[in-house]
């Protein structure tokens, strides 16, 4: 998520013609990286990734140290990011499927119900320009999830998120059509190979999503340059399938990739996984600099508030090595866990003339903040259950006191953090309401469980979960919504 960068050769202020206008509402462009660890991005830490633009985002704006995804994958962040609600309480909470592979099986994941009031919506209504350019994942062709259906009024790029898993799939969608890739052909995303083949570039076909995809949203942008335009730009990178091309690739060390992937965490064989990954997330700095670019160039920088983020933290399959790249900073966990690795991510935000330069942010801010916030630059008071960072955004803050998590795929768990104190109830199927305890303050790593010595910490934690909590028909989570859960969370709730 994410918006406006210069990308001159040398780092300079912006230009003195670039002055707001006042008579119009402020643009957004808002650039969500896919499985991007909060280690991998240069301004949070990563030596060996090169992401010039979004370091030089930073400096002409603040980054947020402890910004938090709404969940652990991506469907829940994103039906978060749409509607303002925290997982204990919005309608998709886990990548719910529909249909399957073969091309007659359908496509899609869980729809976002149709009552649900998405800001895409709150904008358009507003007068904004809506626009959507990359990996939806809330709802297949047809369904009252389509993005068309929630407020867009353009799209381009992936329905479905198993699509996804491809970027160099047979076709796209644009609108409610199909965008046909011939050339690409058909190339199931999941593969695992015995031994290495001789030829890795029949895993990637010749028409690269991601570029296709950005060239379509630096179109919306330059048609919308005289009114005012929500640009979501939902990047499918980094996430596996490890594919990039070749000039991209070659820009890093061979010598990373002394043996290639063959597939045996899924996804697709790559004959150098390390380079290719660290070409994806170069690929995805570098959409970010043209978006920025294009902003600035039509003297749109300081019209522009624009925030580049990540639905979730780094992944462990797929060829991707988490360790090599210390993808997720120093911090425990990753994708499908509600450790911080899983679900801290990093934040960046420029608005050139509002938000201050070289800052960063210790405030507790999280994805469903995104709505109340650019609810707020419309004139519109909607917040559900964030608030708007535009305060913060200008001047440090505490943010908020406690965020609450749920994720019922896997082993279930939930996790709420009050405070400098964290509650993570890591396996609820074979573990229950078992609970650990970490001090964020002095431990981010979550190293020292503090649960066996403070029983006063277990229980305000497990009943703050217990207020957060709705039970959902659709992510049911057992141990939790079982007679005694139940009767915990009611007691919790009335304070009886």
């Amino acid at each position: 998520m994410l918006v406006v960068l210069a990308v001159f050769a040398a780092i300079g202020t912006f230009s003195d013609t670039q002055r707001p206008n006042s008579d119009r509402s402020p643009n957004i462009v808002l650039v969500l990286a896919d499985d991007l660890g909060f280690g991998e991005v240069g301004v949070f830490g990563q030596q060996s990734i090169r992401t010039p633009h979004v370091d030089r985002l930073a400096r002409e704006g603040v980054a947020f140290d402890r910004f938090y995804a709404a969940s652990t994958v991506c469907a829940p962040t994103r039906a978060s990011l749409m509607t303002g609600k925290h997982t204990g309480r919005s309608a998709v909470r886990g990548n719910k499927e529909v249909g399957g592979w073969g091309i007659r099986e359908g496509e899609g994941q869980m729809p976002l119900p149709a009552r649900e009031r998405t800001i895409a919506e709150i904008l358009q209504a507003k007068g904004y320009r809506t626009g959507a350019f990359g990996k939806w994942g809330l709802g297949g062709p047809g369904t009252e999830g389509h993005p068309m259906a929630q407020g867009f009024d353009a799209f381009f790029g992936y329905l479905c998120q198993r699509q996804a898993h491809g970027h160099t799939p047979p076709y796209l969608w644009k609108n409610h059509d199909v965008y046909l890739l011939p050339e690409n052909g058909a190339i199931h995303p999941h593969q695992r190979l015995e031994q290495a083949p001789s030829d890795f570039d029949k895993y990637m076909g010749p028409m690269y999503a991601p570029q296709l995809i950005l060239d379509e949203a630096l179109k919306f942008v330059e048609a919308n340059k005289d009114r005012p335009f929500f640009l979501y730009f939902p990047s499918a990178l980094p996430h596996a399938a490890l594919q990039a091309p070749k000039e991209w690739v070659d820009r890093y060390p061979r010598e990373w990739d002394p043996s290639p992937y063959l597939g045996d965490k899924s996804y697709l064989p790559t004959e150098r996984p390390r380079a290719t990954y660290a070409a994806m997330i170069s690929f995805l700095d570098h959409s970010l600099g043209a978006l920025v670019e294009k902003v600035d160039e039509l003297g749109l920088g300081r019209d522009t508030l624009i925030v580049f983020t990540s639905d979730n933290g780094a992944t462990f399959n797929g060829g991707v090595d988490l360790a090599f790249f210390r993808s997720n900073g120093k911090l425990r966990g990753h994708k499908t866990q509600l450790y911080e690795g899983g679900v801290r991510v990093p934040f960046v935000a420029r608005w050139t003339g509002t938000v201050p330069a070289r800052e960063r942010r210790q405030a507790r801010a999280a994805m469903f903040d995104l709505f109340a916030t650019f609810a707020e630059m419309a004139g519109d008071r909607a917040r559900e259950d964030g608030r708007s960072l535009l305060p913060t955004l200008r001047r440090d803050g505490s943010g908020h006191e406690s965020l609450y998590f749920e994720f019922p795929e896997g082993n279930q768990s939930q996790a709420l953090i009050w405070g400098r104190y964290k509650g993570v109830r890591p396996n609820l199927k074979q573990r229950g309401l078992e609970m650990e305890v970490y001090d964020l303050e002095t431990d981010p790593g979550e190293t020292r469980n503090l649960a066996p010595d403070r029983p006063d910490l277990v229980k305000e934690l497990a009943a703050r979960m217990a207020k957060a909590h709705r039970p959902s028909k659709d992510f049911p989570l057992a141990a939790v919504d079982s007679p005694q859960g139940s009767k915990d969370s009611a007691i919790a709730r009335t304070g009886s």
